[in-house]
């Protein structure tokens, strides 16, 4: 995309990451109206005990005064904890978290009700506003069952349209919704949400946030001061600190996780960034690959890539022909190439030297494939080609992702070793990188010098398909379980690989499909041959529509 860009509530608390890692500067919009909202400073106990009884008073108070009250926890445990609390004193609530979340819509449109207390854990009813006095559409659609347009759906609509201004009245006067926070979160911006669901739209309301030294943050990052702070002013039991000092210690706290986790955050772009920086490079191989119609200069370059890597690997530069090993140049040249040469003999000739012997053998190679072209047809070669180098870069491409997963999983333990885990993780992804490149152009090599195909019947219908439609040949019955190597032939490969590699088959089609009964041909392209042997194409044949 050439733009980014994007609008939330609370963004400001994460500028510095949205500039450093996206580049995007975050701009303050003024709100629609003046924000009315009382943030209350943080009020510190020693107990979460202490905590639990100051929440309660204060709900208590609110609900006397019919005042709304939204209570924002950190997780489920604590959302019930806090409810089974409110129970032993008989305050009439709602709890909304994961576990109820059917009822979500229920308790969201009447927890700006009058005197209404309404428990809720962090992700629960984000993005929700609460409107003060109730939500009329929603009581509207849950509680008026007669028929839309008759006079007494009319009434009901009206009495609970006037019900809802009452209640706006009563709760506006008790100083609207109060949201009561039971924690700090580990980022400010969560904070920054649940006071947001107070003082919407001009309305009044307040916020205040209650924590004990209990409390996860103020337990692992918070600093010591406070506890030595509270202890030297001597607070007695359930009597709470309240100072914007704490506030901004506490707020310090935050940052510190925040911190912390943005650096998790940007180690794991830079390691994403290795895959990517790769990943680009194979789709930009791929869209050329599909782009062309014939790549056998690709493939060309391929094998003789793959031919020079062979004979510097058995016969190194400046080395004796003594030294030469010519007993693994046969070998590899027969599982590669498909071709039983006397290299070894070739190596006992006076005076010889390993460029002969790569013109030699590059000789033979090309001796066989231009046989391969003229026996089966260069444009069908041509789509053997395209298709098969597709299908091998797209599988080896997901074995090398899955590799560089594996590899992640356990690169971490390098610094054990004093050594950079991102460094090493780069390393070792781009030689994984190389010897990916290295199989694909041994693989398609391999195959294409041991394929045969049968040029009549369906071979030579396969042979005038549409590229797309060859490659999803692996899918029609009539050709599944098919091998592209010659009889005897297996190139190296388990049982059931080569399926994964031929995208043509041949043998098994032209064994199994009968002229006279259609059902045994499979898909046929409506371009192709018809299969009865009538010589007219199949759309014009069998294939021809009503």
């Amino acid at each position: 995309y050439p733009k980014l860009a994007g609008m939330t509530g609370t963004a400001m608390t994460e500028a510095g990451e949205f500039s450093e890692i996206y580049g995007l500067e975050v701009i303050d919009i003024p709100t629609n109206r003046p924000c009315v909202r009382i943030d209350n400073d943080d009020e510190v106990y020693r107990t979460v005990t202490e905590k639990d009884a100051a929440i309660i008073e204060l709900i208590d108070e609110c609900q006397k005064r019919n005042q709304p009250v939204l209570v924002g926890t950190v997780s489920i445990e604590k959302s019930e904890h806090l409810a089974a609390l409110l129970k032993s004193k008989k305050i009439a609530h709602n709890v909304l978290n994961a576990r109820y979340h059917e009822q979500e819509a229920m308790i969201i449109a009447q927890a700006g009700a009058p005197g209404s207390v309404t428990i809720a854990t962090n992700m629960a009813g984000r993005g929700t506003d609460i409107q003060l006095g109730g939500n009329v559409d929603m009581r509207i659609s849950q509680e008026v069952k007669e028929e839309e347009g008759t006079e007494a759906h009319d009434a009901a609509v009206r009495a609970i349209r006037e019900e809802i201004v009452g209640f706006k009245k009563v709760v506006l006067e008790a100083g609207g919704l109060m949201v009561v926070g039971t924690e700090r979160h580990e980022s400010r911006r969560i904070d920054n949400q649940l006071r947001g669901r107070s003082g919407r739209q001009g309305d009044p309301g307040a916020s205040n946030f209650f924590l004990s030294l209990e409390d996860d943050l103020m337990r692992i990052f918070g600093s010591e001061r406070i506890d030595g702070m509270l202890q030297k002013l001597g607070l007695e039991e359930g009597e709470a600190i309240i100072h914007p000092w704490v506030n901004k210690a506490l707020e310090k706290a935050q940052q510190k996780v925040e911190a912390r986790n943005f650096e998790i955050r940007k180690n794991l772009l830079k390691f994403d960034n290795v895959m990517n920086d790769q990943r680009k490079v194979i789709y930009e191989q791929r869209k050329e690959l599909m782009s062309v119609e014939d790549v056998s200069d690709d493939v060309a370059d391929m094998r003789s890539s793959v031919l020079d890597d062979l004979v510097s690997q058995c016969i190194p530069e400046k080395a004796y022909a003594e030294q030469w090993d010519m007993e693994l140049l046969h070998e590899e040249i027969l599982r590669i190439f498909a071709l039983d040469l006397p290299v070894a003999d070739w190596a006992k000739e006076e005076g010889i030297a390993d460029a002969e012997i790569r013109e030699r053998l590059s000789k033979a190679i090309e001796d066989r494939m231009s046989a391969k072209t003229e026996a089966y047809g260069a444009e069908t070669m041509r789509d053997v080609e395209k298709s098969l180098l597709l299908q091998l870069l797209d599988q080896l491409w997901k074995d090398h992702l899955l590799t560089l997963d594996h590899l992640r999983e356990g690169i971490g333990l390098r610094a054990y070793a004093q050594r950079d885990p991102l460094n090493e993780y780069k390393r070792e992804a781009f030689n994984l990188f190389e010897e990916m490149l290295d199989m694909l152009r041994e693989r398609v090599t391999q195959v294409l010098c041991y394929v045969e195909l049968e040029m009549d019947g369906v071979g030579q219908a396969l042979s005038n398909r549409p590229e797309q439609e060859m490659i999803e040949t692996r899918e029609d019955p009539a050709f599944k379980g098919e091998s592209l190597f010659a009889p005897g032939d297996d190139a190296g490969y388990e049982d059931g690989e080569l399926a994964q590699l031929a995208p043509i088959t041949s043998r098994q089609a032209a064994a199994t499909l009968n002229p006279d009964n259609p059902e045994t041909w499979g898909r046929v392209s409506r371009n192709a041959p018809c299969p009865c042997n009538s010589g007219k194409k199949y759309k014009h044949c069998h294939g021809k529509l009503d």
